[in-house]
């Protein structure tokens, strides 16, 4: 046998089988890393609907006392108000009922009428505590505007001053604090935005 020969196959087999070795070793990185990539890319995915779900959560929170803050509007004529072609008193005076549901109470509240969004608008003129929980409160207090504090379960009437035929460029919102600090408006169709956040 040629010892030549057998070195150079031994050394070829090594080779062979180091060669082997190196791209099963390569192929099984390869794989481990893929897994770790598919791996990483379902985390994310996760994650981002976590986060999705969070801030939904966090959202529903933020506006849950909000929502069970409510008005009621009317419109009353007072005495001296012009009348209409028809000879009827035109309606002039908003009388806004706004009910706390809430088990916490609101803050800073107020109900202002007219353009929201510039100066033009005009603060009701005076509230009225109405009810406290079950109990009709007869005769209350007539308070300044805005109210400090409306307990939870309590009903306040707000009004306005005269408005005359203006009343339909003077619709009333509702503007508060909630108890965790966040101020609402809500008109009176029930559209509720966050001043601060309002898109």
């Amino acid at each position: 046998m040629d010892t030549g020969d057998l070195a150079t196959w031994v050394g070829s087999s090594f080779a062979a089988i180091a060669a082997g070795a190196t791209i099963w070793t390569l192929k099984s990185q390869r794989d481990q890393i893929d897994e770790q990539r598919r791996f990483i890319a379902e985390q994310s995915a996760t994650l981002a609907l976590e986060r999705t779900e969070l801030r939904a959560t966090a959202r529903d929170r933020k506006i849950a006392q909000a929502r069970q803050v409510e008005m009621k509007v009317e419109l009353e004529v007072q005495s001296g108000a012009p009348a209409d072609t028809n000879g009827e008193p035109i309606p002039d005076t908003f009388k806004i009922e706004v009910r706390n549901l809430s088990a916490e109470p609101i803050h800073e509240v107020t109900v202002r009428f007219g353009n929201q969004e510039t100066e033009e608008a005009s603060a009701a003129v005076e509230a009225e505590l109405l009810r406290r929980g079950l109990t009709v409160v007869s005769d209350g207090p007539r308070l300044n505007v805005p109210v400090p504090l409306v307990g939870a379960g309590r009903i306040y009437l707000f009004m306005s001053g005269s408005m005359f035929a203006e009343v339909d460029r003077h619709r009333p919102a509702l503007h508060f604090t909630d108890n965790a600090g966040v101020r609402w408006r809500l008109d009176e169709y029930g559209d509720l935005r966050d001043l601060a956040h309002p898109g």
